[in-house]
């Protein structure tokens, strides 16, 4: 009995639980790891392939950054139609800024918004009743702070700046389906004639094909646009005959730019021919004033002359001196919106043509053309430092010697009569210049009192 009770009473053997609950936790362990190891390694392929779509879209998307520091992105970006088709918000703004305010006002595309004349032209159409809706893709080809300047001006009264490009077919799908226009104000083109010797397919990209691409669009929109554009007083090239008049020919064009905007002309015809669509181009001579362009002569050459810079002052090959029918922007302004208001409707539907329609081109210029060494003049003056010049001859880029302006047929169609001189002009042009980058105490105090 003594035996048997202290058999019982001993306490029971748990080595085997206890081996075989380490066992069990080890094997938890291992198989916490393994799904680890297997997640890591799911979660890495994952990021792996999401990396690899987003190389792809890239660089089909988007062109190699290159040395050329004028490189101009001229594929669609992300901030395109597939980012602005989406979003309500966007499509409110679009219609509000496109809406006219006064009784029977247009609603008017402006492609080029952000840049010189577009913005100007924006402004005189918003200010009296338009509904303005603006494109532009804010290209690198000058400073696109300037551009955004300019954007950040019209969205101060009320105009929209669409971030696009015209070559982007869906986004101007996706325009022409929110709001009906009434007319488009094509001023988007590659513009300046020397930098066509660094990138000449970029001129075919925005002045062909995306004139193409626009026009393509506004055939098919209902109710098609009635459509002005820029074309350029390049398109004259090596005539001769002065001044330059709309009947005079244009097929010996002398630089690539002038090239694109002859064809534009041609193109115009051919759309106007089959399809009905009322085109008005305009033939811009060397516009110039507050919010110019960086690239033309009278803005670099204020610039230079203000940082004490020599500047060079071109002659012809045989010595004689370059001028120019320069053309202050709000004569531009209002040869553009006198063809707008003169332009008859389209009268195509459906891309198909039912009536012949309205085709027109117009000079608008100064006609008064003066020298470069005059202007220089001028700009001395005005900023009241002397320019440090060097005589230089003209080299072969491209540039004409002498334009001068026929206006005749613009005045008896479009009301269309020039009134700032060359003095005048450039007076308000150092005015803003000179605000606008600072130079305010190195200049004559009779240009900031000028109004």
């Amino acid at each position: 009995m003594q035996y048997h009770t202290m058999v019982s009473s001993s306490p029971p053997d748990t080595s085997k639980t206890t081996k075989l609950e380490r066992y069990n936790s080890y094997i938890r362990r291992v198989n916490s790891t393994k799904l680890l190891q297997a997640s890591s390694k799911l979660l890495f392929r994952v990021t792996l392939l999401v990396a690899l779509l987003l190389i792809l879209f890239f660089t089909l998307n988007y062109p190699p950054i290159t040395d050329n520091p004028h490189h101009i992105h001229s594929k669609n970006n992300l901030f395109s139609s597939a980012f602005y088709g989406s979003g309500a918000a966007w499509e409110k703004q679009v219609r509000h800024s496109a809406t006219p305010r006064r009784p029977n006002g247009f609603s008017v595309l402006v492609t080029g918004a952000a840049g010189f004349v577009g913005a100007h032209c924006s402004l005189a159409l918003k200010k009296r009743g338009d509904g303005v809706l603006g494109l532009d893709n804010f290209n690198s080809y000058y400073d696109p702070s300037l551009k955004r300047a300019r954007q950040k001006l019209l969205g101060k009264h009320q105009i929209f700046v669409v971030n696009g490009d015209i070559n982007d077919a869906e986004l101007l799908n996706k325009l022409f389906d929110i709001v009906p226009f009434s007319h488009v104000l094509h001023l988007a083109a590659q513009a300046g004639v020397r930098y066509a010797m660094q990138n000449p397919l970029s001129y075919v990209n925005s002045n062909v094909a995306g004139f193409v691409n626009l026009l393509e669009v506004a055939k098919s929109a209902d109710p098609q646009p009635a459509i002005v554009w820029a074309s350029s007083s390049s398109v004259y090239g090596l005539n001769t005959e002065v001044p330059f008049s709309e009947g005079h020919r244009t097929d010996k064009p002398a630089s690539l730019y002038a090239a694109t905007k002859k064809a534009g002309e041609e193109i115009a015809h051919t759309y106007n021919h089959i399809y009905g669509l009322s085109l008005t181009g305009l033939r811009f001579f060397t516009v110039y004033g507050p919010w110019g362009r960086p690239d033309m002569a009278y803005f670099f050459f204020t610039k230079d002359i203000l940082q004490g810079k020599p500047i060079n002052v071109y002659v012809t090959p045989d010595g004689k001196e370059v001028a120019r029918d320069f053309t202050y922007i709000d004569d531009i302004v209002k040869g553009c919106v006198g063809a707008l208001d003169t332009a008859e409707k389209s009268t195509g539907s459906g891309g198909k043509k039912r009536a012949p329609a309205q085709l027109r081109v117009y000079n608008l210029g100064n006609t008064a053309p003066v020298t470069v060494n005059k202007l220089v003049g001028i700009l001395e003056s005005l900023l009241n430092v002397k320019a440090k010049k060097h005589m230089t001859k003209m080299p072969r880029n491209g540039d004409v010697p002498y334009t001068h302006a026929n206006v005749s047929l613009a005045y008896r169609e479009l009301g269309y009569k020039p009134t700032t001189d060359l003095a005048t002009g450039l007076r308000k042009f150092a005015k803003w210049y000179t605000s606008y980058y600072g130079f305010e105490s190195r200049v004559k105090r009779e240009i900031q009192s000028d109004d």
